[in-house]
């Protein structure tokens, strides 16, 4: 994988797509939606959802019905991952989303995507350290990248639990609904305002 960018939501998507970087978008770019994670609350609806944002620059779209384990070793699916310039994972949920990709076709094809951008919670099960929605253990994600865990809101004592079990050798990372970051491959960097980067109690820059 080249480059990840992880957003907050699907507002916060399409506030990136507007400034058309870190993802230019022409009628040549090839995105491939997989809507994983939107399997309990509607694939199909999350899939037009961002495909609207996508076609809107005239981009080509294809979304990938991915939505149980018995799906995740189609071939036809993982060779779409690789083959496409923009891999979108959707919002939703990230134990999930975990569930059918990991020691996958599609799980090794997401690894070998060119670009990905995950929506919301998804973004945290692309690490080598995830966090567990149901209380915010640290847990096992795919492991495309280390020293970052990315996480969304959550309360006050959830957060501080997450923190305080990530100790001070990762950066944590937490999205707002309009937070976004990007990861070159190299360096993560902050796209917008709401973000919240610490390492254990103390506030660090990404």
């Amino acid at each position: 994988m080249r480059a990840i960018t992880a957003v907050g939501s699907i507002e916060a998507l399409a506030e990136v797509l507007r400034r058309a970087e870190p993802i230019p978008l022409t009628s040549e770019t090839d995105v491939v939606i997989l809507p994983t994670a939107a399997a309990f609350s509607g694939a199909e609806t999350a899939s037009i959802d961002l495909a609207s944002l996508f076609e809107a620059y005239g981009a080509k779209v294809e979304a990938l019905m991915n939505i149980n384990r018995a799906s995740s070793d189609e071939p036809y699916f993982a060779r779409r991952l690789r083959d496409a310039d923009l891999v979108v994972l959707s919002d939703g949920s990230a134990l999930h989303a975990r569930s059918v990709w990991r020691e996958s076709l599609v799980g090794e094809a997401i690894g070998d995507a060119r670009v990905v951008v995950a929506l919301g919670p998804v973004a945290s099960v692309l690490g080598q350290v995830m966090i567990d929605p149901r209380g915010g253990a640290p847990t096992n994600g795919l492991g495309l990248f280390e020293g970052v865990v990315l996480g969304v809101g959550a309360s006050d004592d959830q957060l501080a639990r997450t923190r305080s079990l990530l100790g001070d050798e990762r950066t944590f990372v937490v999205l707002g609904p309009r937070g976004a970051v990007h990861f070159d491959g190299t360096t993560w960097r902050r796209l917008t305002s709401d973000v919240v980067t610490t390492r254990g109690a103390n506030l660090v820059e990404l």
